[in-house]
């Protein structure tokens, strides 16, 4: 049975294709393009190697995570982080959407089967709740839990209306689909533990 949100094979092979690396620990895929392409992979909180990792919703589709980069180039972070000092109400929200992320983590790590990560207990990811220091963070939770959930996500979702909407497909040419899938991973995360002690 497919309920959308489970990956196939191909969504991993897809998704190791957009990252140019192999994906890891993908537990479900909560949003997709109009076409059924993933847009975001959510990831266990505790990687099959051990590392703790908090970036629960992963923004993986090329033309979406090129999009956010322009936004934070322009400027857009230390703007929105700057309102946040402003303005009490929007605070209140972007703090409701750090819990929001924790809970959402908490349900995937269960699903995953991970078990408590004491190390990123309270983290969540993007600056939230205090800051904005990566947009790819907040549009990745934007799309995976709708609209009204995170409103600086949703403010950055909308700001990358000139790139993406949601209701095209830009997956032609976005990543090689004939290309093999990646199996050599160069990530800091598995660097990491390749260090001698």
């Amino acid at each position: 049975m497919t309920d959308g949100r489970t990956p196939t094979q191909h969504d991993l092979d897809t998704l190791s294709r957009q990252l140019n690396r192999p994906v890891r620990d993908v537990v479900e895929i909560p949003a997709r393009c109009v076409c059924g392409n993933p847009l975001v992979a959510a990831t266990a909180p505790r990687l099959g190697n051990g590392i703790p990792f908090p970036t629960t919703f992963y923004l993986t589709h090329p033309v979406l995570t090129a999009a956010a980069s322009r936004l934070e180039a322009a400027g857009l972070m230390a703007e929105m982080t700057e309102r946040l000092a402003a303005d009490p109400a929007l605070a209140a929200a972007y703090a409701h959407a750090h819990d929001a992320y924790l809970a959402a983590r908490a349900e995937i790590g269960e699903r995953a089967g991970t078990g408590p990560v004491p190390e990123i207990d309270g983290i969540s990811a993007g600056g939230m709740p205090t800051r904005v220091k990566c947009l790819h963070a907040l549009v990745g939770h934007a799309l995976a839990a709708g609209p009204g959930v995170n409103p600086l996500g949703d403010e950055a979702l909308a700001a990358l209306a000139p790139w993406w909407t949601a209701d095209r497909c830009y997956c032609a040419g976005a990543w090689d689909e004939a290309a093999p899938v990646p199996v050599k991973d160069l990530s800091r995360h598995v660097l990491h533990l390749n260090q001698p002690d």
